[in-house]
């Protein structure tokens, strides 16, 4: 196979994992280049892959004009916005490295608008296309290699797509049309904001009741209460020892990004002439939880606000 040019834009805490394994699952002769404003973070990444052969570019741009396939893991909307815009803005491309054209592959959370924004602007440049792909699997699923992406754009874009993607994670849905991989997230996202806050509410009054918490949990598992947030993410402490709440809530999803997620949804929602009645009332409990507690810890963590009521 051809050697193949691969950029990562974004060594933070999901894009550490997501590029360590993309470089581990390329082969000697492709090439990865990443960037982030972050110096600290990139040096880490590059001694611990180490002797794998990664550049560190100067800019985003730069990394670009290195690259064939390129990957963004950014935290906020208006932060994929300026870098596209520092990309695509500053005159036209260069030639790509060794593919007919460039693929850039969007995995941040962010709304569809926006998504749908920066697609416009790399489909004005000639042979590039860009892809929403944001994933599912929190850090956990980043270290693992175990990610489900959800993509939208391009259906002929699909099958590249998913051969790099698949280097960084175990599934793929194409969702639809650009902006529907983020739909499908942020959606995803919704549900498990509510179903944690669920599982919360009843585990801390069961355990009001005398119930034990393990045979509660064993019995939601195999009837119809089952969810992640009873099965993979249980926000009690003791009861998964792989969940973050057995570590007092560190790693995991961080609460101030479902909070970012759960505010995405809603406003969606409402711009669609949706009404969220329950997510408007979740918005509150995760914005309360936050005021007692870090909001870098797990947002299971979510439990002890329910719990200190």
């Amino acid at each position: 196979m051809p050697r193949q040019a691969y950029g990562f834009i974004g060594i933070g805490a999901m894009g550490y994992y997501m590029a360590k394994n993309l470089r581990a699952n390329l082969s000697a002769e492709d090439t990865l280049t990443v960037f982030d404003l972050n110096k600290e973070a990139i040096w880490k990444f590059i001694n611990e892959v180490a002797p794998a052969r990664v550049e560190v570019a100067r800019s985003a741009r730069e990394l670009v004009e290195k690259s064939d396939n390129i990957f963004t893991a950014l935290p906020e909307p208006q932060h994929v916005k300026s870098v596209f815009l520092e990309i695509f803005n500053t005159g036209p491309l260069s030639k790509p490295p060794t593919q007919d054209s460039r693929l850039l592959i969007d995995t941040s959370t962010i709304n569809a608008n926006t998504s749908i924004e920066v697609a416009n602007l790399v489909h004005s440049n000639e042979a590039a296309h860009f892809l929403d792909s944001p994933m599912s699997g929190g850090q956990v699923g980043a270290m693992r290699g175990t990610l489900v992406f959800m993509v939208g754009g391009d259906k002929n874009m699909i099958p590249r797509a998913e051969a790099s993607l698949l280097k960084m994670g175990r599934k793929f849905w194409h969702m639809g049309p650009q902006g529907m991989g983020s739909n499908g997230k942020i959606a995803n996202n919704y549900a498990t904001a509510l179903n944690t806050i669920a599982a919360a509410e009843i585990f801390n009054a069961a355990m009001k009741w005398g119930m034990n918490p393990e045979a509660l949990t064993f019995l939601m598992n195999t009837a119809t209460g089952k969810s992640w947030a009873t099965d993979c993410n249980h926000p009690i402490p003791g009861i998964l020892d792989t969940a973050p709440s057995s570590r007092d809530y560190d790693g995991g999803f961080a609460l101030n990004l479902m909070q970012k997620d759960l505010r995405l949804a809603i406003t969606a929602a409402k711009e669609a002439g949706a009404q969220m009645p329950l997510g408007d009332r979740a918005e509150e409990i995760y914005d309360a939880t936050a005021a007692m507690a870090p909001r870098t810890k797990d947002f299971s963590i979510v439990f002890k606000y329910i719990n200190s009521l």
